[in-house]
């Protein structure tokens, strides 16, 4: 089934390709934090490490629609190591056959190669299939590194593994019809998540299928409903997890100012039991300085004891260089933590984590930066794409 989806997207590229009428439009974003990362209680500990991601995109119009390919890398394996950066409370995915616990796993280095073909049927409505290699499914919201509202926060959310954790898939294959302000999308996929391998691809069965809904009712306001059963996602917990998840964000530009809240609820059932995770986060830009926030409260399991653990993250940020559309900028943040009893001994009552960090964007270009996207999301008219760098 892989093989005959990815056929098929392959063939519409290659037919569009073929009558294709104007140039290609290229855009870029990416990250590098270079960070010193301190981690507070008995579990915590310091630690340099570099999290970081590149992605590209290439789109062009045709004579029966729009043709668009993204590719996004990233070299965490490398800069961080097998094991990631410690995170208190982070849970999801293994390590030497056993669980990965307070540490944010390291992206694969092949995070997206995929193609978009959107067609239009009428004047407000339109059909897109998109799918490859590595991608993300129709589930969830916008992964965290493509938000507005978390731009400059170097930290993975706690509530990753409930929100957007399937936006490395080794196998995906997704059609979506738009109309007007509404997109409704649908995804075969491999849900299991990748091993601990990170420079290789775990292909696999597109035995995992997904649904959303996407309602945009003016240019700054998204929302989204999603419901996906993955077929075995966790290396050590077997099973099968249907995941919901239901979210909305604001984006505002005006000039060099920009705003982003985003804010949402996930739910992961499970053979095991079932969790369930809010986040809202924010991010101000104005001028050269970025104010950012995130409070978040969920269920974790950690040594045997599923407990609720609440987060709260004040940071900022001040750019400092840009050279050659390079951007760079120095911040820091805090973290404080509130846990339950049972937790304390193993955390301390109060633990808190900071971070300090140079932070690195490669030029925009005109197309702006690639904030609040996905990869079924309909190109045509989508108005974040350009002069979205604040």
């Amino acid at each position: 089934m892989y093989r005959i989806g990815w056929m098929c997207v392959c063939a519409l590229a290659v037919a569009s390709n073929a009558r294709a009428q104007e140039h290609w439009e290229f855009m870029q974003d990416g990250i590098l934090f270079a960070e010193f990362n301190h981690q507070g209680g008995p579990r915590g500990g310091n630690e340099f490490v570099a999290p970081n991601w590149w992605m590209g995109m290439a789109t062009r119009d045709t004579s029966r629609g729009r043709l668009t390919v993204t590719a996004m890398f990233s070299l965490d394996p490398a800069t961080d190591g097998q094991s990631g950066y410690g995170e208190l409370f982070q849970a999801g995915e293994a390590l030497n056959g056993r669980p990965l616990i307070d540490r944010q796993h390291p992206h694969d280095a092949f995070m997206q190669l995929a193609m978009v073909w959107r067609t239009p049927i009428t004047p407000a409505t339109g059909f897109t299939i998109a799918g490859g290699p590595a991608g993300e499914p129709a589930l969830g919201p916008v992964a965290f590194m493509h938000r507005p509202s978390a731009m400059d926060n170097p930290t993975a959310p706690l509530s990753h593994h409930t929100f957007d954790s399937t936006h490395v898939a080794f196998g995906v294959l997704t059609a979506a019809i738009d109309h007007g302000p509404f997109v409704v999308e649908g995804s075969l996929f491999n849900g299991r998540e990748p091993d601990e391998n990170r420079w290789d691809f775990d292909f696999g069965r597109l035995d995992s299928f997904s649904g959303r809904v996407w309602y945009r009712p003016n240019d700054e306001w998204e929302l989204q409903a999603s419901s996906g059963r993955l077929v075995s996602p966790e290396e050590l917990e077997p099973g099968n997890t249907i995941r919901s998840t239901a979210s909305a964000s604001w984006t505002r530009k005006n000039g060099a100012t920009m705003t982003g809240v985003a804010f949402g609820v996930g739910h992961n059932a499970t053979d095991h039991g079932s969790r369930t995770a809010f986040f809202a986060e924010a991010a101000h830009h104005a001028d050269a300085n970025t104010l950012y926030s995130r409070f978040e409260t969920l269920q974790v399991e950690i040594a045997g004891d599923d407990a609720p653990v609440m987060a709260l993250t004040l940071g900022g940020v001040r750019d400092l260089m840009s050279w050659d559309g390079f951007d760079g900028g120095v911040g820091a943040d805090v973290t404080f933590y509130r846990v339950t009893d049972t937790l304390q001994p193993l955390y301390s009552p109060h633990p808190v984590s900071v971070h300090v960090f140079f932070r690195l964007r490669p030029p925009a270009g005109m197309m702006g930066r690639m904030w609040n996207m996905r990869m079924s999301q309909p190109m045509a008219g989508h108005t974040m794409m350009k002069g979205s760098q604040p």
